[in-house]
């Protein structure tokens, strides 16, 4: 049996080895964002377990901790609830060495690391004591920097899936409006695109996020209202040609309305293009995420954001710990690079001319 254009089409990406790469490294970013918690050493909710006695720790240092226990107990979470939002840790972690730790029946008797000054813990002996590995080591307020990068996976997906759906639904509504009725609505569509077009995509950001205040809410909206205007262009191109085709003007003599021409006939054929530059806004989005909460104007403490990370770390890039801040900005580097992939071999595969 021939195969569809759809096979054909899914062939050709395969053979693109950058572009199939970049595909297995989204799903590993997929499947990194939806377990965060369950892949991350530190399960507390954002991550933000602060131990300052292991402020600064090297790559790979590990620490056995005592959980001291809460003033108030904390209400257990749904394995599901602890998916999506952590799982609380309802007391103080503490570093102990392990030679002081000294067992009585139900309680617990330890050194602190550094101060070595002498408590006692009342309960369950066994519960009590935890054992923790740190990665790539822990930043200045003691968190795990590896539990924080995971969740970073979280964040930037979601960011960049939220603001490219935003922007794909106003760039559609708009270029197929402007490119399959045109005169004086195209006319006027145009003049909205080239308007937004000459706004730098940082300064609309910013006049957004300063209107309508901080919060990651605030930076949904406004990645997705910087990036419709590329969608806009290249959809109205593509309306305007599909336009002047034979089955269209057949499906118009045919007495077919408007809605069913566009949504039953033009839109279908506008897929291809409508992918490939949606991976491409979502590369954008990320790195519009990340260069605002570098500048805290994003995603706010303690979520924990590639960006933010990179900002509370950068002063220690140049003083013997440069993986605080590489870290980051290595997943950034690859995550775009894998979008940008993806797109261009969307874009091969695609193509049928080639």
């Amino acid at each position: 049996m021939e195969p569809t254009e759809t096979q054909k089409a899914w062939r050709r990406f395969r053979r693109n080895l950058p572009a199939f790469a970049g595909l297995w490294f989204i799903a590993f970013c997929v499947f990194t964002a939806l377990f965060a918690y369950v892949l991350a050493p530190d399960q507390a909710p954002d991550a933000n377990t602060q131990i300052p006695e292991l402020a600064l720790a090297e790559i790979g240092a590990k620490a056995t901790l005592i959980a001291l226990p809460a003033a108030s107990d904390t209400e257990p979470v749904s394995w599901l609830q602890g998916l999506w939002s952590g799982y609380p840790v309802g007391g103080r972690l503490v570093p102990v060495e392990g030679s002081s730790i000294h067992q009585h029946g139900d309680s617990t008797r330890f050194e602190y690391v550094g101060t070595h000054t002498k408590g006692a813990v009342f309960g369950q002996a066994k519960a009590l004591i935890k054992n923790r590995s740190f990665p790539l080591g822990t930043d200045k307020y003691g968190r795990c920097i590896w539990s924080r990068l995971l969740l970073g996976f979280r964040v930037s997906l979601v960011i960049g899936l939220i603001a490219v759906f935003i922007s794909l639904t106003i760039g559609l509504l708009i270029g197929l409006l402007g490119g399959y009725f045109g005169g004086r609505l195209d006319d006027l569509v145009m003049l909205l695109v080239n308007t937004v077009w000459s706004i730098p995509t940082l300064l609309l950001v910013f006049a957004v996020v300063l209107a309508l205040g901080r919060g990651i809410g605030i930076i949904f909206l406004a990645v997705g209202l910087t990036m419709w205007v590329d969608v806009a262009r290249i959809v109205r191109g593509q309306t305007l040609a599909i336009r002047a085709l034979p089955f269209v003007e057949a499906a118009a003599s045919m007495g077919f309305s408007h809605f069913r021409i566009i949504f039953k006939h033009v839109l279908p054929n506008l897929v291809g293009p409508i992918l490939v530059v949606a991976s491409g806004n979502f590369a954008t989005a990320i790195l519009i995420e990340s260069g605002l909460s570098y500048l805290g104007f994003g995603v706010q403490a303690p979520t924990p954001s590639w960006g933010s990370m990179m900002h509370e770390n950068y002063g220690y890039a140049l003083s013997g710990k440069p993986m605080l801040a590489l870290a980051p900005a290595i997943a950034i580097a690859l995550t775009v690079l894998a979008f940008n992939l993806v797109g261009n071999g969307l874009r091969d595969a695609l193509d049928i001319k080639r």
